[in-house]
């Protein structure tokens, strides 16, 4: 699971649940001309609440996490667990409100007290709720809802084409670095006067030199377009090269991916474990 998905409005969802379950443990009535030693029931001593409006908002909370940290969010019935926790947190809301109305239920129409009230657990619990529901309906519509919970690392120090961020990963197809054929260590590809091919003395003119030097224009992509480190914003899919419109992976913001080539508005990116695939959308990615 990665956290760096997550948004900012996951982390209000992620608050109103650590205050829903805070206000589970305080009174849930109000009763008038009670003394202070009076044992007064929290949320876990009435079920109706706690079902209802307790769990049922912590339960819809984790399904949203859950869902939008998992690469791939597991579905139920053909649905994605996201649309069933914001179902769960709607709920929860509902059932507080109406507790609030009417925190005795039907006791007091048959000849109860009329003096029971709602209580600062109940009241925190609907503050809650409604903050809960209001941020997992809100954070798809409102941009800044969308924006990262965090803000992706930055890399200590540009790299080259092939070269190794730090904590992340370089393209494969890319010259190691190291020692080559006539060339300085961690310099592949540049001739040295030192290097001689295989056969040859000291001294002895090197013919093949002049192709050497040549090896590094090579090597360079074609076009104006120089790879390049990336993060996105926000979750975005990745599709197939073959113009496919099944998303083969999403890339995650936080994460840093090696853009390869350039096709149009697009950017051909590789994710950690060597997939390529076509970035359709790159409004607002953070270059490395």
């Amino acid at each position: 699971m990665n956290i760096r998905s997550l948004s900012r409005g996951d982390g209000v969802v992620i608050g109103a649940a650590v205050l829903l379950l805070i206000a589970s443990f305080l009174d849930i009535y109000s009763i008038d001309g009670a003394p202070d030693s009076a044992d007064i029931p929290n949320a876990w001593g009435s079920g109706p609440v706690l079902l209802s409006v307790t769990l049922a908002g912590i339960i819809g909370a984790a399904l949203i996490v859950v869902a939008r940290g998992l690469p791939q969010a597991p579905k139920v019935a053909g649905l994605d667990l996201g649309p069933f926790g914001v179902a769960f947190t709607v709920f929860a809301a509902w059932s507080a409100l109406g507790n609030i109305f009417d925190p005795a239920g039907g006791f007091d129409n048959n000849g109860g007290s009329d003096a029971i009230g709602s209580g600062t657990g109940l009241i925190l619990s609907f503050i809650a709720t409604l903050v809960l529901a209001g941020a997992a309906v809100a954070t798809p519509l409102v941009p800044a809802l969308k924006g990262a919970l965090l803000p992706p690392p930055k890399p200590a120090a540009p790299q080259p084409y092939g070269g190794q961020p730090q904590g992340g990963y370089g393209y494969p197809g890319a010259q190691q670095p190291g020692p080559s054929f006539g060339g300085q260590p961690g310099q592949p590809g540049q001739p040295q006067q030192q290097g001689q091919p295989f056969g040859a003395q000291p001294g002895q003119p090197q013919p093949q030199q002049p192709h050497q030097a040549q090896a590094p224009q090579a090597q360079q992509p074609a076009g104006d377009f120089a790879p390049f480190w990336f993060a996105v914003p926000v979750a975005r899919p990745l599709f197939a090269e073959d113009g496919s419109p099944t998303p083969i992976a999403e890339l995650a913001p936080g994460t840093w991916y090696l853009a390869v080539e350039q096709r149009g508005p697009s950017l051909v990116a590789q994710t950690q474990d060597g997939r390529r695939g076509v970035l359709q959308d790159t409004s607002g990615i953070q270059r490395g």
